[in-house]
């Protein structure tokens, strides 16, 4: 097994589906511009409430990639 190195960046995101899909759009836009995505931690969640229902999630990820050496 080879040592990596790793960095990370913090998104955060907004569905008014789900946590999942909002943790999907923010890896997705991420693979849009960085390379070599390796991983994922949710840091916050967070919601709106409009009229005693839940409208939109908010999560704040952060995604770590592999440094190129």
């Amino acid at each position: 097994m080879n040592d990596h190195v790793y960095k990370h960046i913090e998104l955060t995101a907004t569905s008014s589906l789900n946590i999942e899909d909002a943790v999907r759009r923010a890896i997705s836009r991420a693979h849009k511009t960085v390379k070599n995505l390796s991983w994922f931690q949710v840091v916050e969640t967070r919601g709106n409430i409009d009229e005693g229902a839940v409208r939109h999630w908010q999560v704040t990820v952060k995604i770590g990639f592999q440094v190129d050496e």
